[in-house]
């Protein structure tokens, strides 16, 4: 199978493995000193960890999980929730011009995941109302939209 690759420099390393093993129902697969990675058993992902700060503050915005269903979000939320992790519903929400279930999390560095399923897409709704020249209408995103941009979470307090 392949995998996306993602490396993210942390703070604390025992502290980011603790959280990854609970947010991916697994330990790493493999574990060195300084090191850890991770191939999560429901996503196509090659997460590495390495200890140390990444000395150029956080490039990531967000990083998520596009998963096959509605019922894999419930599941997937349910087993964080059961480790114990703070966590951000936002159920059958408008985002990024499409219909999601999608939960949040945030690892102790600060780097914000989701966990989605798209639903369907809004262009699609918008398509049968529109005449064919109209082109296609974006509806706009404030300033203030929740979209794809997570609340901070507590660590450690469940939600």
């Amino acid at each position: 199978m392949s995998h996306v690759h993602v490396h993210l420099h942390v703070r604390d390393l025992g502290v980011s493995l603790a959280f990854y093993r609970s947010f991916f129902g697994a330990p790493p697969v493999k574990e060195k000193p300084g090191y850890a990675k991770f191939l999560p058993s429901f996503a196509p992902i090659n997460l590495a960890l390495s200890a140390g700060e990444a000395g150029r503050g956080h490039a990531v915005d967000h990083l998520g999980f596009q998963v096959e269903s509605r019922e894999m979000v419930r599941e997937h939320l349910a087993r964080v929730k059961a480790a114990g992790l703070s966590v951000r519903e936002e159920m059958d929400t408008n985002c990024c011009h499409a219909n999601q279930d999608k939960f949040w999390v945030q690892d102790p560095d600060g780097v914000n995941w989701e966990i989605y399923h798209l639903n369907h897409d809004l262009d699609d709704d918008l398509d049968d109302d529109l005449p064919a020249d109209a082109g296609l209408a974006e509806a706009p995103v404030s300033a203030a939209s929740s979209c794809c941009v997570p609340a901070p979470l507590q660590i450690g307090r469940r939600s």
